[in-house]
């Protein structure tokens, strides 16, 4: 617990400094945040979350956020997305996860979310997660309410 307190309050430093956000991240957390109540369903411990989240200055935009720590087993079980969409008061079928592990996309399959992977290119996801997939974006730039909502219709077709 004391190496985990210590690695969060070092990488917390580095955050304040300069916060290594994917390009396209803020305008497409603002693009879906217009059309739906967000949840942020993390493997990421709890000050992080919100340390990243208000330099961003996206902290208003996220109805939920819960960190995997916060929930009985973390990803790749579905827990921490059960979680979300329980306090969101939304089934899963309705919803969408984004994602760009391996773990994460196997999570997000597991708890029966529409599962949108935008890898990241520098630890791309194992072809397994990949496969949990509903679709696959290039970027965040491709990211729009639009995609969002045919992966949530094409999933409730499916169930």
């Amino acid at each position: 617990e004391e190496i985990s307190s210590q690695v969060v309050e070092q990488v917390g430093e580095l955050y304040r400094r300069d916060l290594p956000l994917l390009p396209g991240a803020v305008d497409a957390v603002r693009r879906i945040a217009a059309v739906w109540p967000l949840g942020l369903a993390t493997s990421a411990n709890r000050p992080l979350i919100d340390l990243v989240l208000e330099r961003a200055g996206l902290a208003s935009l996220f109805r939920v956020t819960i960190a995997s720590d916060e929930v009985a087993r973390g990803k790749p079980a579905p827990d921490v997305y059960l979680e979300a969409t329980s306090r969101l008061g939304v089934d899963p079928d309705d919803a969408a996860a984004i994602e760009d592990s391996t773990n994460g996309l196997l999570a997000a399959r597991a708890a029966g979310l529409g599962v949108i992977a935008i890898p990241n290119r520098a630890f791309p996801p194992a072809p397994e997660g990949l496969g949990a997939a509903d679709d696959e974006l290039a970027s965040l730039d491709e990211l729009t309410p639009e995609v969002v909502e045919a992966v949530i219709a094409a999933r409730r077709r499916r169930s």
